[in-house]
């Protein structure tokens, strides 16, 4: 059993600041998490650029190059967010879509392998990194919409549930198979405390505040 999860801001602290920005994740890591989970896409000009949908406003982002995109917002790219915080945050990359993989296999090559996971819902995505380099750190998220089978079959590091799955059998058998469990998007006080209690090894949270007030340890 975990006593002490791993307490990530979901795209930063973005109860209270733009999500997948440079200041969300400031302020989750000031919060007292030890790290935050983010999104990657890539732009036209094969940016890897930190943003969660597909679209933003009238851009599609697969379309539209990284200065396009700046003029209507920060979007930093996955180069500046390991630079700046690499060495002091644990950091949950997910991937949102293909082709992403040697980029950031790439991007993450100098970074402890303990201080980091690359996510993806999608199996492909965890199968060409696992090709890319065997030791890379991967985790399949998924909720309600994935067969819970999914994790058992691939040969991942990680299970990623959405919290409504995270049941204490779910936490046995992730641990019996040799994979960490981190759960997510984990907002209700009385939620963070039983997770911790089951025995999760990292609680993702839009409440960074709430979440560390309320589990934080040294």
């Amino acid at each position: 059993m975990s006593a002490h999860p791993l307490l990530l801001g979901h795209r930063g602290a973005r109860r209270v600041s733009p999500e997948n920005t440079l200041a969300a994740f400031t302020l989750a890591l000031e919060h007292g998490c030890h790290g935050f989970e983010f999104d990657v896409r890539r732009t036209c000009d094969a940016k890897s650029v930190i943003c969660h949908d597909a679209r933003y406003y009238s851009m599609d982002v697969a379309r539209t190059t990284l200065a396009a995109l700046r003029k209507r917002a920060e979007f930093p790219t996955l180069n500046e967010v390991i630079s700046r915080f690499g060495g002091r945050a644990f950091l949950d990359i997910e991937l949102k879509i293909a082709g992403l993989e040697q980029a950031v296999a790439d991007a993450v090559a100098e970074l402890p392998r303990h201080r980091f996971v690359i996510s993806s819902f999608l199996p492909n995505v965890l199968a060409r990194i696992r090709l890319i380099d065997l030791k890379l750190p991967t985790g399949l998220i998924f909720d309600r919409s994935r067969t819970l089978a999914d994790w058992r079959d691939l040969p991942i590091h990680y299970v990623i549930a959405e919290q409504s799955l995270a049941a204490p059998a779910l936490v046995r058998e992730a641990h019996a198979h040799g994979k960490r469990l981190f759960v997510w998007t984990v907002n209700r006080q009385a939620d963070m405390l039983r997770l911790r209690d089951s025995g999760v090894d990292g609680i993702i949270s839009d409440d960074t505040e709430l979440l560390c007030r309320t589990l934080h340890h040294p």
